[in-house]
């Protein structure tokens, strides 16, 4: 048996487990903790605090998904002031080995762990095994990636393609693409300024401001808080998710508005990324949004803008797709990852 401790490391919290491995399978989860991030001034602290409470002996590997870029074994944490190095870490802590990877990407080794309940089959589609396998989640921004099998693991590569253009296809996406390009005065608009959590605010200021639908007073309020709160680091509401919740609730126009174009142009960036790739081993949709807003999902016209691609719609009609609704999925690939060491 082999121990090794596992970490989901983001701005907000920091997740820790630990975990018996076999074989580079994991055996069982021994202890799990969650600490506020910002009251450390390091990793290091939280692993003592964390290998202090469980009372165990040090682990022998270790791997830490990290939010936001690894560039030469190293990481500095988004909305952080921490710097990570794993030669460092593995001094301070002890440990062995220990590796850094992105949280986009421990998503990508995750799925490998996810059960038959972690996930929702929006597509069964036609699965053939040895296919690259794609990722695509929309949550604080859009992440991609995509999977090719190499032996008996898959390899997971990042991308940057949340960061694409947005290509809008009817008048109403025209309208919002100028909208955005005057509102803040840019040359070009991403696809993760529309999907993504602040995709969704922006579809809602472009809609209120172009009079679709009445606001409702209380979600007003908590956009105008937003707005008043730009440039701030910590705000005091969310209205992404404000705004969702009211259209799941069918209680504001406006946002049942915005969630439909919020999810057609989801859906129409998810059948591009399968375009590229033509992932016939799964198309999987990760990031916080998807699993809070699945009966919308479920009941719009997500797969047709999927599958809406002209001559290549009966490929994408091929595709499993499914959404991950176990949140911890990238905590499972930093364990997986880890075992791999």
């Amino acid at each position: 048996m082999t121990l090794l401790l596992a970490g989901d490391i983001g701005g907000t919290k920091t997740i820790l487990r630990l975990a018996e491995t076999s074989d580079s399978q994991i055996l069982r989860t021994i202890y799990q903790q969650t600490y506020h991030s910002a009251d450390f001034p390091d990793l290091v602290p939280i692993v003592q605090q964390f290998l202090t409470q469980v009372n165990t002996s040090v682990p022998e590997k270790a791997c830490f998904a990290i939010a936001g870029p690894i560039v030469k074994n190293t990481a500095k944490l988004t909305n952080l002031v921490w710097f990570l190095d794993t030669e460092r870490l593995q001094q301070e802590l002890g440990i062995p080995r220990i590796s850094l990877i992105n949280d986009f990407a421990a998503i990508g080794y995750g799925i490998a762990g996810l059960e038959k309940p972690d996930l929702y089959v929006l597509q069964p589609g036609k699965l053939q095994p040895e296919a690259p396998v794609a990722i695509i989640g929309a949550g604080t921004g859009l992440g991609q990636g995509f999977l090719i099998k190499t032996g008996n693991y898959y390899q997971v590569f990042p991308s940057e393609g949340g960061h694409a253009d947005f290509a809008p296809r009817t008048e109403i996406e025209f309208q919002l693409l100028k909208y955005l390009l005057d509102k803040h005065d840019i040359q070009r608009v991403s696809v993760e300024r529309v999907v993504s959590g602040m995709g969704i605010v922006s579809i809602y200021q472009f809609l209120r401001d172009r009079k679709f639908a009445a606001e409702s007073p209380d979600i007003a309020q908590i956009v105008r808080t937003w707005e008043q709160e730009a440039g701030k680091e910590e705000k005091s509401v969310d209205p992404g998710a404000a705004i969702g919740t009211a259209a799941l609730q069918k209680r504001d126009r406006l946002s049942e508005q915005t969630l439909e174009l919020f999810i057609d142009a989801y859906g129409a960036e998810a059948g591009n990324l399968a375009l590229k790739l033509l992932p016939y081993g799964g198309l999987y949709i990760a990031g916080g949004i998807a699993p809070k807003i699945l009966p919308l999902i479920q009941n719009s016209s997500f797969l047709f803008n999927f599958t809406q691609k002209g001559r290549m719609r009966s490929l994408l009609e091929e595709i499993p797709v499914y959404i991950i609704l176990n949140s911890q999925v990238g905590l499972i690939g930093a364990a997986l990852c880890a075992a791999r060491l």
